[in-house]
């Protein structure tokens, strides 16, 4: 046998190309389908077409974010900056990212993350996948956590806090991070709803151990579905990253064994693709733009509306930092809440309010069916019963554990703002208010206005 033939040896290769031409795996049919997702018209569309197809891909978009100058990488980095946070990580949604946060501060079988009874129930489903248990935790007059019950519901058990920004509002945080200060706890920052709201000058996100966001298209901020884990930690940050990317692409040597100890652990894939980076990435360019909107259209409602003695303005812990989707306040009953509302509504105003309805929603935990009848995923039960011992954890719910909650969602009026209104608008919306409050209530001369009460209080 001659080997100096081989190509190793120096001989020719035997095959020096082929004759197949293919075309690129993802190409401008992918991409025409995105822009009919878009919306854009037939004509449009056809316009579209003619011009991609005068530059055939030489190659296909790598739609993952682990490549040089990807979008999430860039999501990552630009958010880190607007957010004022060391470490962000992107992942598919805000539920991935609660479960992720529930994993880097890790939670145990048994251990119990107290949260308010007002919130989505995702907040609590992720606990429980994490073998956590939640306790429901009442929410105050700013319609997020209860600082006051949170010390109430601590047991030897308790693990950690998990506030919620609910639409826009901002929790109490330097209340709640002294509870936990002092009782040793851990605290989750809830953001799904809040992204880009701040306390003082800081983000939401960032006052706690680690905090979640979900920027989806249900979101004021987000496109398609997505979230991101923020935190200053740097234990925390690997725990998150192992977690929502177990299979290592995040490391310099993916296969090396563990630099220290803990770093490897079995993981999932909560990884955002190319296509949610690139769409998020610009969604959070716009956010501070569209938060200065938001709040100037409230400045411009509440300082043309009158206080009243009988309805009492929503706690609003920082007026610069929140939102400001909504007016809120409440009523005395929550007959007049529904009374109040219909009256607002009726004169062009979006407004609503919960009242004495009992329909059933998740964002409210006597309906949540899953954790209120401890429903997990495995026959098991737990975590509600520890699969080791067989013992049940002694945490009991009820529809009625939380009264304060469902008092204050039963009368609380809420009146939706528009960021696009220009300021004749907004003393349009203060006029409908006006009138149907002067009918109803006597105007409280110890403020010059709404804007002036929401301050003080």
């Amino acid at each position: 046998m001659d080997k100096s033939k081989l190509a190793i040896n120096g001989g020719p290769k035997a095959i020096d190309g082929f004759e197949a031409k293919g075309e690129a795996k993802i190409g401008n049919e992918e991409f025409m389908e995105m822009a009919d997702t878009w919306g854009y018209s037939p004509e449009a569309l056809e316009k579209i077409s003619e011009i991609i197809d005068e530059d055939r891909l030489s190659g296909s978009p790598f739609l993952v974010g682990y490549k040089p100058n990807s979008k999430v990488n860039q999501l990552q980095d630009e958010a880190a900056e607007i957010l004022r946070a060391k470490y962000v990580i992107a992942v598919t949604s805000g539920t991935a990212a609660l479960h992720t946060a529930y994993i880097a501060i890790d939670i145990n079988q048994g251990d119990e993350i107290i949260m308010p009874a007002s919130t989505f129930m995702a907040t609590a489903m992720a606990a429980v996948v994490a073998r956590g248990i939640p306790v429901w935790c009442e929410i105050d007059e700013s319609m997020t956590i209860d600082p006051e019950d949170i010390e109430k519901r601590i047991t030897p058990r308790t693990k950690a806090i998990a506030p919620v920004h609910m639409s826009g509002y901002v929790c109490n945080m330097d209340a709640v991070m002294e509870i936990a200060k002092k009782h040793n706890l851990m605290v989750i920052e809830d953001c799904a709803q809040a992204c880009g709201a701040s306390l003082h000058g800081r983000r939401v996100g960032t006052i706690a151990d680690i905090g979640c966001f979900s920027i989806s298209s249900y979101k004021p901020t987000g496109g398609g579905e997505g979230g991101l884990v923020v935190t200053n930690d740097e234990k925390l940050y690997y725990r998150a990253l192992q977690w929502s990317e177990g299979g290592g692409l995040w490391r310099p040597d993916r296969y090396a064994l563990p630099r220290w100890e803990g770093e490897l652990f079995c993981g999932l894939n909560y990884r955002m693709d190319e296509l949610s980076g690139t769409v998020n990435l610009v969604q959070f360019r716009k956010m501070e733009d569209m938060l200065k909107r938001k709040r100037t259209r409230k400045r411009w409602v509440t300082a043309n509306v009158p206080a009243y003695k009988e309805l009492k303005p929503q706690v609003i812990h920082d007026l610069d930092g929140e939102h400001g989707d909504k007016v809120g306040f409440f009523a005395r009953t929550a007959e007049e809440a529904e009374n109040l509302a219909k009256a607002l509504s009726a004169e062009g105003l979006s407004a609503g309010t919960r009242g004495r309805s009992d329909s059933r929603d998740w964002h409210i935990y006597k309906y949540v069916s899953a954790v209120m009848d401890k429903l997990p995923a495995t026959s098991d039960g737990c975590p509600w019963i520890d699969p080791k011992t067989g013992k049940e954890v002694p945490v009991e719910y009820s529809p009625d554990m939380c009264p304060k909650t469902l008092d204050l969602l039963s009368r609380h009026v809420a009146v939706g703002l528009d960021q696009w209104w220009t300021e004749n608008d907004c003393k349009k919306v203060a006029k409908a208010m006006t009138k149907v409050f002067d009918a109803m209530y006597n105007r409280d001369e110890k403020y010059s206005n709404l804007l002036e009460a929401i301050a003080i209080d």
